[in-house]
């Protein structure tokens, strides 16, 4: 599995930033089946006041570029992103993988670093 994690900031309007949330939480029919169709397994977005971050789980054979490129020639997908683009603080006419950025990965737990020094300071 793959992943990868994106950001991106909402305009600066309190009425549109939960217009864009309900919208999220009635995502086309079509929308839902053209991500999975590409493969992607897993995609949640969480929000803070005006910036989005997206995690998204992949298959191991998914290529970013080629992937999304093919997602957004999928049925209603241009439609969807026409729509939400009102909400988000980037231009309408960029496309999904220009107004989402790619974060970089700086940290990740290696959990076979845990030694028992490590344990007793987590314990108190």
């Amino acid at each position: 599995m793959k992943r990868y994690c994106q950001t991106l900031d909402l305009v600066g309007d309190d009425r549109m930033i939960e217009n864009y949330i309900d919208a999220h939480r009635h995502v086309w029919p079509e929308i839902q089946e053209g991500i999975r169709s590409v493969g992607i397994l897993d995609m949640q977005i969480y929000r803070l006041e005006r910036r989005v971050f997206m995690i998204m789980d992949t298959t191991d054979d998914f290529d970013f570029v080629k992937d999304n490129a093919r997602l957004a020639t999928l049925p209603r997908q241009a439609e969807w992103e026409a729509y939400v683009a009102r909400f988000q603080g980037c231009d309408p006419s960029m496309t999904s993988t220009q107004k989402w950025r790619l974060m970089e990965k700086i940290f990740q737990l290696d959990p076979s670093a845990t030694t028992s020094e490590g344990r007793r300071s987590a314990e108190g």
